[in-house]
């Protein structure tokens, strides 16, 4: 009999297990406690568990993470993760820290379908959708690595490799599994949910109740070059889009971000500057400002300095607020729109652990262009 996997189950997920198991449904937050706060991956551990239900559980059930085939670290002390999956799969993970923080980067996809044309992860074309557990699992895997403790600031953004509105349900189950305060008790306000602009699903997102918060990666200002660099453009074009955008209904202090990636010539004129102005005016919102991450395959440059610093200037001279994302990670392929499954990267840290593979079926896409 195939075991079943218990990483990925909700809470309520797992009361229902143990009632099927003959246990009080109780049992089940236990269980789930056992897993995502105390992080035991060892049945016979968990000892607030009755010696029948823990037998039961190791006969019928897994806990299972992703394979950790090397890991990368930067100069700058970020960590890149390169991860296998049970059906041999491979995804990128990477953990940022910061003095009174930790950032993960999560992937929701294998590949990713969207292909914009200067991110690597583009030019790998999409294998599958990952499942709520080898969502969580990165997650839980990077705070198992690295003994990452919840009384620091954990924050969570799904920006690695792959769309998450293109596997919104998973991704979305996820979220609320990793935010449940019987868990991982990740804060919702501590997630942040990035698409490249799948209209369709940033309805559906605002509709929920209990949701991360949204980031669009925008990139462009007019349709002629955003059809040019992320041909989702020429299924949601910028008015659509920056309609949903105003449409969307935020929380009070809450902003909408936009992501904006700068190529040397293509998209980071003065002109293109006050477009963005114009395109983003009444809109309560943030621009992240991002120098271009370099890579061999990619036929763009990054801009200098200072033409990124006019371009923000515009910007908070029209009274947006705009960042200018210092790079992470980039000396080991790590950085926004880098990863790409590079092994060919100098580094002073590589590693392999051998943890038990899960046994792992495809998600269904939605709203695939």
């Amino acid at each position: 009999m195939e075991k079943k996997e218990l990483i990925g189950l909700s809470q309520v997920q797992m009361k229902e297990l143990a009632s099927a198991m003959g246990e009080p449904s109780y049992r089940g937050t236990q269980l789930f406690e056992c897993i995502y706060r105390q992080r035991l991956l060892d049945f016979q551990k968990m000892t607030a568990l009755p010696a029948k239900f823990r037998e039961n559980l190791t006969a019928q059930s897994q806990m299972s993470l992703p394979l950790v085939e090397k890991k990368f670290l930067s100069s700058d002390g970020t960590v890149r993760y390169l991860l296998r999956l049970g059906d041999g799969q491979r995804i990128e993970t990477v953990l940022m820290p910061e003095k009174a923080r930790d950032t993960i980067c999560v992937s929701t996809q294998a590949g990713c379908p969207v292909d914009c044309k200067f991110c690597l992860t583009g030019t790998m074309g999409f294998f599958r959708n990952l499942t709520a557990g080898e969502i969580a699992g990165q997650v839980l895997l990077l705070m198992f690595e690295h003994n990452l403790a919840s009384e620091r600031q954990l924050n969570l953004v799904f920006m690695g490799m792959g769309e998450p509105m293109y596997n919104y349900q998973n991704a979305m189950d996820a979220i609320h599994l990793m935010a449940d305060a019987e868990g991982m008790s990740v804060a919702l306000s501590r997630m942040t949910l990035s698409t490249a602009g799948v209209v369709p699903g940033i309805e559906q997102f605002g509709k929920g109740k209990k949701r991360p918060r949204l980031a669009i990666s925008l990139n462009a200002t007019t349709d002629e070059l955003r059809n040019e660099i992320m041909p989702i453009n020429r299924k949601w074009p910028l008015a659509e889009l920056l309609n949903a955008c105003r449409e969307f209904p935020l929380r009070e202090r809450e902003k909408l971000t936009f992501e904006y990636v700068l190529l040397d010539g293509i998209n980071d004129s003065v002109q293109d500057a006050q477009r963005l102005t114009k395109l983003l005016a009444g809109l309560r919102c943030k621009v992240n400002l991002i120098g271009l991450n370099p890579g061999t395959e990619l036929p763009y440059r990054t801009p200098t300095e200072e033409r990124i610093s006019q371009f923000q200037s515009i910007l908070i001279h029209k009274g947006i607020p705009a960042f200018i994302r210092k790079p992470r990670g980039r000396d080991i392929s790590a950085a926004c729109g880098q990863l790409k499954l590079n092994e060919n990267v100098q580094t002073s840290a590589v590693s392999n652990i051998t943890p038990d593979e899960a046994k792992l079926s495809p998600a269904d896409s939605a709203w695939i262009a």
